[in-house]
């Protein structure tokens, strides 16, 4: 059952469930698609997350009170699938060297060698449930139940933009260098969040990403043809 709540005083959280699902996620960002095709006066943003889409409203032009029935509306309307079409990533990565922070102990925690880890890593295909915590920091879902690690007891201080983790059953793409607990086990040169692009954020909510293995020279020049502005990964067809 969807409910419909206050989040302060100019925003509201459409809950679809109370658990981590593709297919509740898939139509947290139907809604949102469905917002932005046939927009309604008053809203200024959605956000999606795994489970609920958070929406905010200019209350100059719409109040709270207002805006809720007209969602509820919407979701009743909502079509199977939605209106969003996946786009289709295939992202390189480094696993070697300094970019591999986590990925002997990693194995070694699994009892593989580390290129049965990697080779469970790009074997599988990732959704992207949502962008948060920093600006294009990407949480997917997808990863093989023989990953699932709890993050680190202690945090780092600091980890490289682009790097790839594990936490616990989730996996994501680190968009901005800072501290954090998850395991990182490689990194990739794709620069997630550019404020100067037309659409910061690399990623949406409901991409489906897969990764493959470069090498650290490839790494290199890939960062360098990045930082000079270049789309280095582009969307397939699915």
């Amino acid at each position: 059952m969807v409910t419909i709540k206050p989040a302060g005083d100019q925003a509201v959280t459409v809950e679809f469930a109370d658990r981590i699902d593709a297919a509740v996620n898939a139509r947290v960002i139907a809604l949102a698609d469905a917002l932005k095709a046939r927009p309604v006066e008053g809203i200024v943003e959605t956000v999606p997350t795994y489970r609920s889409l958070l929406v905010y409203y200019d209350p100059g032009r719409i109040r709270g009170a207002q805006l809720m029935p007209l969602l509820h509306e919407r979701v009743e309307h909502l079509t199977e699938g939605g209106e969003n079409t996946a786009r289709h990533f295939r992202v390189p990565v480094c696993y070697r060297g300094d970019d591999a922070l986590d990925l002997a102990d990693l194995a070694e925690i699994k009892n593989i060698s580390p290129e049965e880890l990697i080779a469970l890593h790009t074997a599988a295909d990732y959704r992207v449930y949502m962008i948060g915590f920093a600006p294009g920091f990407t949480y997917l879902g997808g990863l093989p139940e023989a990953l699932h690690t709890p993050r680190l007891a202690v945090p780092r201080q600091k980890v490289a933009a682009g790097a790839v983790g594990i936490g616990g059953a989730q996996a994501a793409i680190n968009s901005l260098s800072g501290p954090s607990g998850w395991r990182y086990i490689g990194r990739t040169p794709l620069r997630l969040f550019a404020p100067e692009r037309a659409e910061p954020s690399f990623f949406r909510a409901g991409d489906m990403i897969r990764f493959f293995e470069i090498g650290a020279d490839e790494m290199a020049a890939l960062e360098r043809r990045a930082a000079s502005g270049e789309a280095i990964v582009e969307s397939e067809a699915a």
